[in-house]
């Protein structure tokens, strides 16, 4: 049995891909209040939101337990508006060696497709794949969907 693996899932948003981008790049803090929820808080810890190398500190809610992450950007393609997230502490670094999740916005004529990647490496066999973090992802994107489109 592998302990590294890959989940990719998408799902069609009739919301503005560019702002949907914009919001994980520039504005994460904001997701709290978008799918509160899901996510309780999100604070810079250093650099600048939106950049490369920026360190931000998640409070989220997973599987009914309160939870939290420190994450780095390890990459943005503004072109591709993709953005890569690197877990770098908490409590998910219990199960996983390596937890990386890119999200990924492509228009589609009048609609969007969003798409998240989680790439991972269990600690043990003992550990689940990631399946309800990919759920929670596909959540909070719907959320921030809706909240889009009021």
């Amino acid at each position: 049995m592998s302990l590294a693996g890959k989940l990719v899932n998408q799902i069609e948003i009739k919301s503005d891909g560019d702002v949907f981008h914009e919001i994980f790049r520039y504005r994460p803090h904001d997701i709290s209040t978008m799918s509160p929820s899901n996510v309780q808080g999100c604070d810079l810890h250093g650099g600048d939101w939106g950049t490369v190398g920026s360190v931000t500190f998640w409070n989220f809610t997973h599987d009914g337990k309160e939870k939290v992450a420190k994450v780095v950007i390890e990459a943005i393609d503004e072109a591709k508006k993709s953005i890569t997230f690197k877990m770098i502490e908490g409590d998910l670094m219990e199960f996983y060696k390596t937890f990386i999740a890119t999200v990924h916005v492509e228009a589609l004529g009048q609609s969007c497709l969003v798409a998240w990647t989680i790439e991972y490496e269990k600690r043990s066999e003992n550990v689940p794949d990631p399946n309800t973090l990919m759920e929670l992802a596909l959540n909070i994107t719907k959320d921030i969907e809706t909240h889009q489109l009021k």
